[in-house]
């Protein structure tokens, strides 16, 4: 019989300020002091275990052992994922959603990203010529809202883009914001879900007809397990769950511009736009800068792993940005190394930027291909196809911030095509 073995626990009636406070950095920072991967502590008024590592990562996504349904806070689901979203689904429903996502993932569909985001990158090159100076996060926000639109299937008037680019960036800033921040991005889901339910019901209704191959399509005409189609409201939020994350990747946008500036030598291998160091750098982006800081589910049923004893219910959260910068699974984590990818043999629970396990019947991000793709070619614009000057300016970022960027949100002068 397996000996019981008792979590290191957090003193303390509640530690959710700590995690304001420490942000990326709170689980890792305790693991290293319990040297223990995994530790119990109180966040939100609850128990919570926390955990990090490939074999925590394993655990986490077995479906057998944890579920996803009440494990993200409401103040999340109300800014950053909507309600009833496939984030909160488990077993069969949950299945049938994701199933939903993955068709839209085959090789023409991440294809067509591609030439998207080559076009709209070029269009807003010619752009930038015109502009004295530009930032590149708030500048790659519309960008990418209009990549993420045309792709979806969204129509999106050109005097509509800072608009809907603003409220997509105000739900993805309001992840772990307090206040005005936090109403900000619930005022902000509120308008976007309205505008995508209105398309939804003028799909339905024949009003407008984007192509079968896109999101809006898709999502409109998706039913569930009963043969229903989703409710409008829900549809919505699916269809928002193109859409933001895309947006959001201009936080990693914002980053490969910072590691293009930082990394000189790292940058000269890129001249020759080859395919294969293209996706080493950005998947080094990945690993490397913080992106979102963890994942929460609850226990399904009790068990025991290793002798410790998770109950039903409990709150657990995997610490991402932890394992991808953990010293037993990466060489030199705190290091930038696209290389250490170019003979990289890894598993879907060791590399987690966008969670772990299997994307069809699992709660990997269904987005990580287009992601890469987008990436692939924000970066190659960056390093080949775009000449600029770049100013003095604060280049740090601080870990504490939920998303975290460059402080200057990185400033490029004199923007010229090549």
């Amino acid at each position: 019989m397996e000996e019981t073995r008792s979590f290191p626990r957090e003193e303390g009636l509640d530690n959710t300020l700590n995690v304001l406070k420490e942000g990326y950095l709170y689980i890792t920072n305790r693991a290293i002091g319990f040297q223990s991967n995994l530790f119990e502590t109180r966040l939100l008024g609850e128990k919570a275990i926390c955990m990090r590592g490939e074999e925590a990562a394993q655990l986490f996504y077995d479906n057998k052992k944890f579920v996803r349904e009440g494990a993200a806070p409401k103040r999340v689901l109300k800014t950053l994922f909507g309600e009833n979203g496939v984030q909160t689904l488990d077993g069969e429903e949950h299945h049938h959603r994701k199933a939903m996502f993955m068709s839209l993932m085959s090789r023409e569909g991440l294809q067509k990203i591609r030439e998207i985001t080559s076009k709209h990158w070029g269009l807003a090159v010619g752009r930038w010529e015109t502009k004295k100076e530009i930032e590149i996060y708030e500048e790659s926000q519309e960008l990418l809202c209009r990549i993420a639109c045309e792709w979806a299937g969204v129509p999106l008037a050109i005097d509509e883009v800072k608009e809907k680019s603003e409220w997509l960036g105000a739900m993805i800033e309001a992840t772990a914001a307090i206040g005005v921040a936090h109403m900000k991005g619930k005022r902000a889901r509120s308008k976007a879900e309205k505008w995508i339910t209105g398309l939804v019901e003028e799909v339905r209704e024949g009003k407008i007809h984007p192509a079968e191959d896109t999101a809006l399509y898709t999502f409109s005409w998706h039913r569930d397990l009963t043969g229903e189609l989703l409710d409008p409201e829900t549809a919505s939020v699916e269809v928002l769950n193109i859409i933001r994350p895309i947006v959001a990747v201009s936080i990693y946008v914002t980053f490969t511009a910072l590691a293009v500036i930082q990394q000189p030598e790292e940058r000269e291998k890129l001249a020759s736009g080859d395919e294969t160091y293209l996706q080493n750098f950005v998947q080094e982006v990945r690993r490397f800068y913080p992106f979102f800081p963890f994942s929460g589910a609850r226990v399904k049923e009790d068990f025991t792993w290793q002798g410790y004893e998770f109950k039903k219910g409990e709150l657990t959260l995997l610490d991402l940005y932890g394992t991808n910068h953990h010293p037993d699974l990466w060489d030199q984590p705190e290091q930038f190394r696209p290389d250490r990818f170019k003979d990289w043999r890894g598993t879907p629970f060791n590399f987690i930027p966008q969670g772990g396990g299997d994307y069809d019947t699992g709660h990997r991000c269904a987005g990580e291909f287009i992601t890469i793709e987008i990436m692939k070619e924000s970066l190659d614009y960056l390093a080949n196809k775009m000449s600029y000057e770049i100013p003095e300016q604060d280049f740090s970022y601080s870990f504490n911030d939920i998303p975290s960027l460059p402080h200057s949100n990185i400033v490029l002068k004199n923007v010229r095509s090549k």
